[in-house]
């Protein structure tokens, strides 16, 4: 396990039966980057990736 894996599970645990839309995690990523600047990279690629996750399956078809 790693030590990531604690926030996510916290996370899933105190929001997991939420609906939130992908506006709502936007915006709340960039709070995150304004107060901790220094993660800006991680959050672009994680964005990034995020954005782009189903690239993949429209390659399969």
């Amino acid at each position: 396990m790693y030590f990531t894996d604690r926030g996510i599970e916290e996370l899933e645990k105190r929001r997991g039966e939420e609906d939130v839309s992908i506006a709502w995690v936007a915006e709340r990523l960039r709070e995150f980057v304004d107060l901790n600047p220094e993660f800006e990279t991680p959050i672009e690629r994680f964005a990034t990736w995020l954005a782009r996750d189903d690239e993949d399956d429209d390659t399969d078809s």
